[in-house]
């Protein structure tokens, strides 16, 4: 038996005890879970420097935080959101109980991505502890510092045997995914994603597939440009521009190309200094072979604004590349790096065509003070989501869906909707053996007069005080004693 075939029988078996059901257990493990990141931040940012060269101030306001949130706003919350649930009755079940009952999946499995480990590992992981479930963790093998973290930290704080953590790379990854599973939640590119999702058909596994894509940021000409470049230039070279949802490309009316082109080196400057490569709030490409690929999309087009590399230091400065056109390199892959390529476009007509003739975004950025232009590109677009005069801080909303539509992901998450998305609704209906008379409409031999009942008590719907409800199930005994007697009786 192979070390992630054992990790997923023991996890299967901690599960099968039971011991998840109890919201008590499953708060516990939360607070040992922010007791880790409390205690631990200083691994946690050592590793993130040696893996991006991201500051301890940048991994605290990127990664811990927003985790420590998310855990405050689960344990706050986990007893209403596992709580049945009730549902809307029509006439027909009026007197019985309906509700809907959060229960756990079962085991799940959590792939994780390098860019920003902690966040998008354990958030959903937050989610799966929330919902009951029991969870194997594999953190990405590229952030090769911060998965040896996870291993080591991780067994420390929460249950080991319910919550494993497998380490390796492709071949470790590939032996899990021939495991079953009740759930995948992976994070990533969407050539893997398809591959996730491959293996989990043959146990038809649903899975969760958070990817990415080419999020388009259009630029209003009439728009504050020093405010509108100032927020794009911190959402696309936060990171090295290494986010699934950095603004990828610009779109803007020509005649604000050289201004927003001036803006942005300004804002450069001012976050990085002259010299980012010496500044410690910029970080690396995460290794040479990304290094290689964001470089070779350079190859094609003209760079306005930085441009400057380094190799041996995974160092792309942030770029801005101007009169860019569609079937330049850059516009054929997700660029995952600090190169900000600028497209022209006549009119917001032309902006909606070029975003609809693409696979749809993760993120679509709209730069603008009309709010009927915003609506419109909301209504005439589709994405996983939509920002509106600013980039990325959507993510950070635990009120909102997270997740990505078509080309760009499937199931969403965050706060409650992690809860949702990682627990099965089970629909519950409870009867009483009573009231067989108002059954009679739906037994054999079938009749006309038996179908126009069925059909009023089926559709008309019971919203009623509980005053009201017990008003009209005296009525409806009436009218069914009635019924069974001039229609059903012989």
């Amino acid at each position: 038996m192979s070390r992630e075939q054992k990790a997923v029988e023991r996890a299967r078996k901690a599960f099968a005890t039971g011991r998840t059901k109890s919201l008590e257990y499953r708060i516990n493990q939360l607070k040992n879970l922010q007791r880790l990141i409390e205690e631990r931040q200083k691994e946690i940012a050592d590793a993130l420097k040696k893996d991006l060269s991201r500051s301890e101030v940048g991994t605290c306001l990127y990664e811990t935080v927003g985790l420590e949130g998310e855990i405050q706003l689960v344990i706050r919350n986990l007893a209403k959101w596992a709580a049945p649930r009730p549902a809307a009755k029509n006439l027909l079940t009026l007197s019985d109980q309906l509700y809907i009952q959060p229960q756990p999946l079962g085991v799940v499995l959590i792939i994780g991505a390098w860019n920003y480990p902690w966040a998008v590992t354990i958030q959903p992981l937050v989610g799966a502890i929330a919902a009951g479930n029991a969870a194997v963790i594999k953190p990405s093998e590229v952030s090769v510092h911060t998965s040896k973290v996870m291993e080591e930290l991780l067994p420390l704080y929460i249950d080991k045997e319910m919550y494993p953590v497998v380490t390796g790379g492709v071949s470790e990854t590939q032996e899990l995914l021939k495991q079953r599973f009740d759930h995948i939640f992976y994070t990533g590119n969407c050539a893997v994603g398809k591959l996730i999702m491959e293996a989990a058909s043959k146990y038809l596994t649903p899975v969760t597939l958070e990817l990415g894509g080419k999020s388009p940021c259009y630029i209003d000409k009439n728009c504050d440009l020093t405010i509108a470049c100032r927020r794009i230039a911190w959402g696309k070279y936060s990171n090295c521009g290494q986010t699934c949802i950095a603004p990828d490309y610009i779109l803007c009316d020509p005649s604000i190309q050289d201004r927003v082109i001036e803006e942005i080196r300004k804002c450069v400057k001012e976050f990085y200094t002259d010299d980012p490569i010496s500044c410690p709030d910029y970080g690396r490409i995460i290794n040479q072979r990304h290094f290689k690929r964001v470089m070779a999309l350079v190859e094609d087009s003209t760079v306005a604004v930085g441009g400057e590399n380094d190799e041996s230091q995974c160092y792309i400065a942030p770029t801005v590349l101007r009169d860019v056109q569609p079937e330049a390199k850059v516009m054929q892959e997700e660029i995952f790096g600090p190169l900000l390529p600028i497209l022209s476009v006549s009119s917001v007509d032309e902006a909606i065509k070029f975003i609809n003739e693409r696979e749809k975004p993760l993120a679509l950025y709209i730069f603008t003070s009309d709010n009927k232009l915003i609506q419109r590109m909301i209504s005439e677009t589709s994405s996983g989501g939509v920002l509106a005069n600013d980039c990325l801080v959507h993510y950070s909303v635990s009120s909102l869906p997270f997740g990505g539509v078509g080309n760009s992901g499937m199931g969403s998450y965050h706060g409650k909707f992690s809860f949702d998305h990682l627990s099965h609704m089970k629909g519950c209906l409870i009867k009483q053996l009573k009231m067989e008379g108002a059954n009679q409409m739906r037994y054999a031999p079938h009749t006309a007069k038996k179908l126009s009942w069925a059909r009023f008590f089926v559709l008309k719907e019971a919203q009623l005080s509980k005053l009201g409800r017990l008003a009209l199930l005296a009525m409806l005994a009436v009218v069914a004693a009635v019924i069974i007697q001039r229609y059903f009786a012989d």
